[in-house]
């Protein structure tokens, strides 16, 4: 199983980046993808989730109405978009994944089964 995240890079504040996080070696259209980050010196806190049908999209308060999460089950691949940014959005974005039920969302670090490699999003103010 790979998850392979992409997207990051240096945008000033108010700019919108896009995220994502395409996989392989797993089944795909049932499982649950989701956004993590970390900033330096900080614990990895959740961004946002999206359940294998794509009906069920929790988003943490920092994030909502700012944040867009989405996927194509046909390109095995799910984006964050990410709008208005921050500087206190800085971080290295991680996603992860899990085998689940129907719209259930994980939204936990150890409920996941799989973790990308990161890719950090630095917001300049």
């Amino acid at each position: 199983v790979q998850l392979q995240a992409s997207g990051g890079g240096l945008v000033q504040a108010g700019g919108s980046l896009r995220l994502s996080c395409a996989a392989s070696g797993l089944a795909f259209s049932r499982t649950a993808v989701g956004w993590f980050r970390q900033a330096p010196g900080k614990e990895r806190e959740f961004v946002a989730v999206i359940s294998r049908s794509g009906s069920s999209t929790p988003y943490s308060e920092s994030v909502k109405g700012r944040f867009t999460i989405s996927r194509d089950n046909d390109k095995k691949t799910v984006y964050l978009q990410m709008n208005s940014l921050k500087p206190e959005d800085t971080a290295v974005y991680f996603c992860a994944a899990k085998s689940t039920i129907l719209t259930y969302t994980p939204m936990s670090i150890p409920e996941f089964d799989y973790w990308g490699q990161g890719t950090l999003v630095t917001v300049s103010s």
